[in-house]
């Protein structure tokens, strides 16, 4: 980006504080692929609240749909959405993490990049993650980011090492998954089709707990949960709910996908049990507080596309999903596939489900 510009839109950062009565200095920033952020120190006696307050006039001034502010020890941050968003690729990245860490840390997944620059991962296994929930509304790149996690554990995981159960309504998010290997199920179009798909989940975390069995991990992908739930009614909810609170102790882990983040359709008792929490651009501030889990995030300032927080163990970071087209999703499977039956052609699948047709 020009410095020139940048300097233009510090100045008017800047101008707009003053002219509140909030006087603050800009004292650098950083450049993200789709945002700005202008670190910005104010005047001694400056209130919080009141700086927090002028983000609809920033977004005025600078000729941007929305901005966000957010505060790091004394400094604040005014995030601005860039003109020229960058997509952030999710093969360049991966390979980058490949390189960083030659043995792949298990049952990890790739989320994109950091506004720090850094890639973004999460694991599964750890106690402050175990089930995840991505909320953002159409257009917020949820889906995307859905597939990017799952692509980038299903290519550093055999089969006999993670199995996925998806349950997918409309049949099309992740059908570029659905004849894996690692797919012990694949559930689409109505709710009871999912619902007789996540009763056998349950079964089979009922067995492993007598057993006392956690292997292979097992991942259940939902999409559209809100709408699963409103039409599987109170059983479906019961049945997710369980997978919730007891999943983990069987090497079960959830990742749900909604469109409508409200406490009335998600429910308390299943939201509780969703320590990791990734939020895309909502509507309301509202449904940010219950996507999140906590409140003053910003979220409904998101600028959409792949904009990201990632709420985890009370720490909420800003990033940009990684993002792979759906025919490359199909290209790069079948090559991964191909070089796993040279490899290792002796891995078989877990009998903790059959897959479709057999």
């Amino acid at each position: 980006m020009q410095r020139r510009w940048l300097e233009a839109q510090a100045d008017l950062v800047e101008q707009v504080l003053w002219q509140h009565r909030a006087p603050g200095r800009v004292t650098g920033g950083r450049v993200t692929p789709t945002t700005v952020l202008f670190q910005v120190v104010p005047a001694p006696g400056v209130r919080w609240s009141r700086l927090k307050g002028l983000a609809e006039d920033l977004a005025l001034a600078l000729g941007v749909p929305g901005v966000r502010i957010q505060r790091e020890g004394p400094v604040v941050q005014v995030e601005v959405p860039r003109p020229d968003p960058q997509v952030v690729r999710f093969e360049p990245l991966m390979a980058q993490v490949r390189r960083a860490f030659p043995r792949y840390p298990a049952y990890t997944a790739l989320l994109g990049l950091a506004a720090d620059g850094a890639p973004l991962l999460l694991r599964l296994t750890s106690p402050q993650v175990t089930h995840v929930l991505i909320a953002g509304t159409t257009g917020s790149g949820k889906t995307s980011l859905a597939r990017t996690m799952l692509l980038s554990l299903v290519l550093t995981h055999r089969p006999g090492q993670l199995a996925l159960v998806i349950v997918d309504p409309k049949g099309r998010a992740f059908l570029p998954f659905r004849d894996l290997p690692h797919v012990r199920a694949f559930a689409a179009g109505e709710a009871a089709e999912g619902l007789a798909c996540l009763a056998e989940v349950v079964a089979v975390m009922e067995r492993r707990s007598r057993e006392g069995v956690q292997t292979p991990r097992l991942l259940v992908v939902i999409d559209e949960l809100a709408d699963l739930l409103q039409q599987g009614g109170r059983e479906l909810g019961e049945a997710l709910t369980r997978l919730a609170q007891r999943g983990r102790e069987t090497g079960i882990h959830l990742l749900a996908c909604t469109q409508k983040p409200t406490a009335a359709l998600l429910g308390g008792a299943l939201t509780a049990n969703f320590p990791a929490r990734l939020v895309g651009r909502v509507v309301t501030a509202e449904d940010a507080r219950v996507a999140a889990g906590i409140g003053g995030t910003g979220a409904e300032r998101l600028a959409g596309r792949g904009d990201f927080l990632a709420v985890v163990g009370g720490a909420v970071t800003r990033f940009q999903a990684a993002y792979i087209a759906p025919e490359e999703i199909r290209a790069r499977l079948q090559a991964s596939e191909r070089q796993r039956e040279k490899t290792d052609p002796s891995g078989s699948p877990s009998d903790a489900f059959k897959r479709r047709g057999e």
